[in-house]
C-alpha cells in the first residue's frame, strides 16, 4: 500500500475516533451537567472547535509544514493529550459509581405480585433530575482535576532536564586500547516551536558534563527550517567531545528538506552520515561508526534513503562497528551485517500512558537495552518530545553507552 493509501486511512480513522471522544467529552461534561441551553451551546461550540482543529492538525502540518503551524499544533497537540487523560479520568470516575450503585441497591421486588398491585407501581419515585446534576457535576469536576493533575504532571516531565540512563555493551572486535569508549546518544530532540536555545543549551551543558568520547545524534533533530531553528541548533557547536559530533536523518528531517540541514549541521562542527562510515581512533586502535538515512525515508519519495550496503562498503567485516540508525527496524539484518551495536530512536517509548501501552505492541523494541548473543541494540525513548509536550510514563533520556572489549 502506497503512503497517500495509508495517510488517507490513517486520517479517517483517526478523525472518527476524535469526533467521537468529542462528542462524549460535550454529553459528559455540557449536557449532564446542566438543562441550560446556552450551557450547551457554549460546550458545543468549543468542542466542535477542539475537535476540528486536532482533525485538520494531521493533514495541514503534513502538506503545510511551515513553522507558524507547527507553533500553533502543538497546542492543539497539547489539548489532545488533556482530552485523552479527561476520557480516561471520566470513564474511571464513572465506572466506580456504577460499581457503588449496585453493590449497594437494594433487591429488587416483582410489583405485579405484590399486594398493592398497579397501585404500587404508580408509586414508584421519579428519577431526582437535581441530584442527578449534581452527580454529573461531581464526576466532571473530579474528571478535570484528575486530568489537569496528570497533565501538569506530563507537562513538568517533558520540560524537565533528561534523566541520563548508562549502559555498558560488549563490542566484538573492539580493540583493548579503546576498552571504556564512551558514547552519549541524544535523539528525537525535535527543536522547534517549543523546543528552543534554552532548551539546547541546557541539554549541551549536560552531555558535556559527562565527558563523552564520542555524541552520536540518532535524528528526528528539528521539526522546521533552517532559516528559523538555526540559531536554536547552534548550540551544538559547544558539544566537547574526543572524536567529535555524529548525526544520521530521522523521517522528521525529510520533512524539512534533509540536504539542507545536513549542510548547515556540517557548518556547526557536526559530521553527518548518511549512508557511510568513519574510522573512529588512530591506526593503532580503531572502530567503525556507520550511519544510515532513515528507513522510512524511501516512502516519503526522497532521492536518498536508507541504505546499508552503502553504508558499509569498503568495510573491513571483522572490525568492530557501531551503527547510527534512526528507527530500530532492521537490526536483525544490520547485526548479520556485522553491526555489533545498533543506537536508534524513534518510538519515543510511546512518549506518554496509554500510548507507552501501544507502542510497546506495535515495536518488538519500543525501548532500552535488547540483546541477541554478542549483538546489541538500544533504542532510546528520546531527549525531546513530538506533538503533546507531555511526558508520562516515558521520561526522556540522555544516554552514555560505554564500550567494552569482548
Amino acid at each position: 500500500m502506497d503512503s497517500p493509501a495509508r495517510f488517507i486511512i490513517f486520517a479517517v480513522l483517526t478523525s472518527l475516533i476524535t469526533v467521537g471522544v468529542h462528542i462524549y467529552l460535550y454529553r459528559r461534561l455540557f449536557a449532564d451537567t446542566s438543562e441550560d441551553r446556552r450551557w450547551r451551546r457554549v460546550g458545543m461550540a468549543v468542542m466542535t472547535v477542539l475537535g476540528a482543529l486536532l482533525v485538520l492538525s494531521w493533514s495541514v502540518t503534513r502538506f503545510l509544514p511551515m513553522d507558524a503551524t507547527f507553533a500553533v499544533a502543538t497546542a492543539v497537540w497539547m489539548w489532545m493529550g488533556a482530552a485523552t487523560y479527561l476520557l480516561f479520568a471520566l470513564w474511571a470516575i464513572g465506572g466506580v459509581r456504577a460499581l457503588s450503585r449496585r453493590l449497594t441497591q437494594a433487591p429488587s421486588v416483582d410489583l405485579s405480585t405484590s399486594p398493592a398491585g398497579a397501585a404500587s407501581q404508580a408509586e414508584v419515585p421519579e428519577v431526582d433530575v437535581a441530584r442527578r446534576h449534581f452527580l454529573a457535576r461531581a464526576t466532571a469536576g473530579g474528571a478535570l482535576l484528575a486530568s489537569g493533575s496528570l497533565t501538569g504532571y506530563g507537562t513538568w516531565s517533558a520540560f524537565h532536564p533528561p534523566v541520563v540512563n548508562e549502559v555498558a555493551v560488549r563490542l566484538p572486535g573492539l580493540p583493548r586500547e579503546l576498552d571504556g569508549f564512551t558514547l552519549v546518544q541524544l535523539s528525537d530532540i525535535h527543536v522547534g516551536p517549543v523546543i528552543q536555545r534554552k532548551f539546547m543549551d541546557e541539554l549541551v551543558a549536560r552531555c558535556n558534563a559527562l565527558r563523552p568520547d564520542l555524541v552520536a545524534i540518532t535524528g528526528d533533530l528539528v521539526d522546521g527550517k533552517v532559516a528559523s531553528l538555526g540559531p536554536s541548533v547552534a548550540a551544538l557547536r559547544e558539544l566537547r567531545s574526543r572524536h567529535g559530533t555524529y548525526f544520521v536523518t530521522g523521517n522528521h528531517e525529510y520533512y524539512w528538506d534533509p540536504g539542507a540541514w545536513a549542510g548547515a549541521l556540517e557548518g556547526m562542527g557536526v559530521r553527518v552520515l548518511r549512508n557511510r562510515h568513519v574510522r573512529i581512533g588512530d591506526a593503532g586502535a580503531s572502530f567503525d561508526l556507520v550511519g544510515v538515512d532513515d528507513w522510512s525515508a524511501g516512502l516519503s519519495g526522497a532521492k536518498q534513503g536508507y541504505d546499508l550496503k552503502a553504508a558499509v562498503a569498503g568495510r573491513e567485516p571483522e572490525r568492530a562497528a557501531v551503527l547510527l540508525a534512526h528507527q530500530p527496524s532492521n537490526w536483525r539484518v544490520a547485526a548479520q551485517a556485522g553491526m555489533g551495536l545498533q543506537l536508534s530512536g524513534h518510538t519515543h517509548g510511546g512518549q506518554f500512558f496509554p500510548f507507552t501501552l501501544a507502542v510497546s505492541a506495535i515495536w518488538e523494541h519500543d525501548a532500552g537495552h535488547f540483546e541477541e548473543g554478542d549483538k546489541h541494540l538500544y533504542v532510546s525513548r528520546g531527549t525531546g518530545f513530538w506533538g503533546p509536550p507531555l511526558r508520562v510514563g516515558a521520561p526522556p533520556e540522555i544516554v552514555k553507552v560505554t564500550l567494552l572489549a569482548a
